[in-house]
């Protein structure tokens, strides 16, 4: 029997990083699969060879040795996404990246209130880091357990501080990036103001891998907040959830870093697959706000004022009729409780089987007609289809997520009528002015959808950028943007 032909690609991926990091396709199933597919398990890839580079320089060396053979590369950090960005396809000819070796801090400036750390570098990792420095990196995820810095800052990942502190984006001071041709920009300074030229970090975060690869970063640090503390608040309507962040920012200033929004049945699949973790007041309100107040008083006073300035935003609250009723944390243990209810409702929804997402921005004002247009329109189209419905509502990114009906088979509903929910809902978003994807990205799983949702003239200008910077296309090909 003949074998199959050698690669010569993969003999020149071993001259750069070394045997051991590089899997070739015949690599057991167990070492290539957490590589190709994707966590959800809606794709499983080929990839023509795995490759873990250690080093910005392997990582550049790398990038040159399949540029010479004209090998589509795919970036990956932890295989967190959500959008099948970072997986391979089934073609078998495309180079998967993982960054994950590349995972120093090499760098923490306390005075600056900077830290510099590797791509592959796991967000808990970084936090940690700025706390053992008593410091605070405002970035957190429900996945900031297995997610890297570096696909953090390619996807613009948003998460629960946004409110307060915006995206990834906004906590990124500098970059080092691999261009498609091996070339190394360090563009890692650590500074706030910096007038000299287009401001490239930006054009890299966001990109999803398309533009370069993303080795390193410089990231903004906070002070510790001297004490937090949360209230759970059970509201009767989206309406009055609008009234009551309002009200929370009159009151709470930009000490309010926190204003989650979940609906019934979201909690409601909490309590059935994760029944000791208890959410409060689910059952007599269709919605719940989870807020969170960061205060910076001297820390013998501050915990005892962040508790009289949440006692007395709840008592207007409920004055005011924004309000139903109240769980107030007395002790920091209470609220990583009710942040842990809230972090764990997409693990409940995936018990409950598969669904059709849908990462959704709005402006806060248009969320409540949104959400009436959009639940009447799938009612009809689609009945006994539940509603999943939950996010930050304080920056107005909602995931907006359909379930199938109960005792129907979750795969099957999806294959009949996951394109019909996805026109439905993301043509509704663009009657109230949103966006179709606000924080996962929108790697192969919306590239061909994006076009109808996206200006034509941002697109082109898109494709120009992609032509000027990644001229063989070689760079995660046919996410974002579909191939030409």
């Amino acid at each position: 029997m003949m074998g199959t032909a050698p690669d010569p690609l993969l003999d020149a991926l071993r001259a750069c990083v070394g045997a051991p990091h590089v899997l070739a396709p015949d690599a057991p199933t167990a070492e290539l699969e957490p590589y190709e597919r994707d966590w959800r398990g809606r794709q499983r890839g080929r990839a023509r060879a795995v490759v873990r580079p250690g080093s910005t320089a392997e990582v550049a060396a790398v990038v040159r040795a399949c540029a010479a053979a004209g090998a589509a590369i795919v970036p990956q950090g932890g295989n967190t996404g959500l959008v099948l960005g970072g997986v391979p396809d089934s073609s078998g000819t495309e180079v998967l990246l993982c960054t994950r070796r590349l995972n120093r801090i090499r760098a923490l400036d306390a005075a600056n209130l900077t830290l510099t750390l590797e791509a592959g570098c796991v967000l808990q990792t970084a936090q940690q880091a700025a706390a053992n420095a008593g410091l605070w990196l405002p970035l957190s995820l429900a996945s900031e357990g297995s997610c890297t810095i570096g696909g953090n800052l390619a996807t613009n990942a948003g998460g629960t501080q946004v409110l307060r502190f915006g995206n990834a984006r906004d906590l990124c001071l500098g970059l080092e990036v691999v261009c498609p041709d091996g070339a190394i920009w360090n563009g890692l300074g650590g500074l706030r103001k910096d007038n000299t030229g287009y401001d490239l970090r930006h054009l890299y975060i966001g990109s999803e891998g398309t533009l370069g690869i993303l080795t390193a970063a410089t990231l903004k640090l906070q002070p510790q907040a001297a004490a937090q503390g949360c209230a759970w608040v059970g509201v009767p309507s989206l309406e009055a959830a609008l009234a009551l962040l309002a009200l929370a920012q009159r009151q709470l200033g930009p000490g309010l870093s926190g204003f989650e929004l979940m609906g019934q049945l979201a909690l409601q699949l909490v309590a059935q697959h994760l029944p000791t973790l208890r959410p409060p007041l689910w059952q007599q309100w269709p919605y719940c706000v989870l807020i969170e107040l960061s205060e910076s008083a001297a820390p013998e006073q501050a915990h005892a004022l962040v508790q009289t300035r949440l006692q007395a935003l709840l008592q207007a609250s409920l004055e005011q009729g924004c309000a139903g009723d109240a769980v107030l944390a007395e002790t920091l243990a209470q609220a990583q409780r009710l942040w842990h209810i809230r972090e764990c409702i997409p693990l409940a929804q995936a018990q409950e089987g598969l669904n059709a997402k849908h990462d959704i921005s709005l402006p806060i004002s248009r969320i409540p007609a949104f959400c009436a247009e959009a639940e009447a329109l799938l009612a009809q189209a689609l009945p006994g289809a539940r509603l999943v419905n939950f996010g930050h509502l304080g920056d107005g990114n909602l995931h907006y997520n359909v379930q199938c009906p109960a005792g129907a088979d979750a795969a099957a509903f999806l294959r009949q009528h996951e394109a019909h929910i996805n026109a439905l809902v993301f043509d509704c978003v663009q009657r109230h002015g949103g966006s179709i994807s606000a924080e996962h990205g929108i790697g192969t799983l919306r590239a061909a959808t994006l076009p109808r949702y996206k200006d034509a003239q941002a697109l082109a200008l898109m494709r120009q950028i992609k032509q000027a910077l990644d001229p063989q296309g070689l760079l995660n090909p046919g996410r974002v943007l579909v191939r030409a």
